[in-house]
């Protein structure tokens, strides 16, 4: 039997678990694409393609190519153009679509979650909340925050930037997670932080800044996840292979 050939769009630890999980199973040809902005910790096993496809065209294109039969989409929950690209495509391409979307965060007692829905809206809300920001978003829009001049902005990243952060005053710190809450309160207490930037990521790698934040009763900037599209969606590897199994 010929096998099946699925696109995983990938980059998170669901989608290098679900690739990990289908590796030998002779029903499925498994292509990983990832985005390619950070150095991948841990490439998936079997075919990897690194880099956008172009858009819906590029993409509807591409599933036409490759003779793609299914597409799951694990991608970050930020990331919201190719998961726009990939529900668009696949409809045209009439390819069955599965969103793996983990579950978001949830505020506990204790917590203090100043919610707001863009990036742009936390950089308006740091002035009259703090004079240094804990700013764990990446680096994909930290530009958003260079006019801030009363605020000490201190970045982590995965990887180092290829070009000078665009700010004027920043402290950069690399780390990849998974971090746990001492190391989170060390390094809150050593840069004196006053308040966390979040994006409601959701998952274990990177709850322990939010943990450590109300101990400390240091108020978090989340923002809000943007509107998945439409369509199958599951929370879990587990949901995704009782979706494959259905398929």
């Amino acid at each position: 039997m010929t096998p099946r050939r699925l696109l995983l769009l990938g980059g998170t630890t669901e989608a290098l678990a679900l690739a990990e999980r289908l590796a030998g199973d002779s029903r499925l040809e498994v292509i990983s694409s990832l985005a390619g902005r950070t150095v991948a910790h841990r490439l998936p096993p079997g075919r990897v393609r690194v880099g956008g496809f172009g858009g819906v065209a590029g993409l509807k294109a591409f599933l036409d190519a490759e003779k793609i039969g299914l597409v799951i989409d694990a991608t970050h929950p930020f990331a919201a153009a190719i998961s726009r690209h990939a529900a668009s495509a696949c409809a045209e391409a009439k390819v069955p679509r599965l969103q793996v979307l983990r579950p978001a965060w949830q505020p506990e007692p204790g917590d203090h979650w100043i919610p707001v829905p863009t990036m742009v809206a936390a950089a308006a809300a740091l002035p009259d909340l703090a004079r240094v920001a804990f700013l764990a978003i990446g680096r994909q829009e930290l530009a958003i925050f260079a006019g801030l001049k009363t605020v000490r902005l201190v970045v982590r990243m995965v990887d180092a930037p290829a070009q000078p952060l665009p700010l004027e005053n920043a402290t950069m710190i690399l780390a990849r997670g998974p971090y746990g809450i001492a190391s989170e309160e060390a390094l809150f207490t050593e840069h004196g932080i006053e308040v966390v930037v979040s994006k409601n990521s959701g998952g274990d790698a990177t709850i322990a800044k939010l943990t450590a934040a109300r101990r400390r009763g240091l108020p978090v900037v989340m923002i809000q996840r943007p509107e998945a599209p439409g369509g199958d969606h599951v929370e879990t590897v587990a949901g995704a292979l009782a979706w494959l199994k259905a398929q």
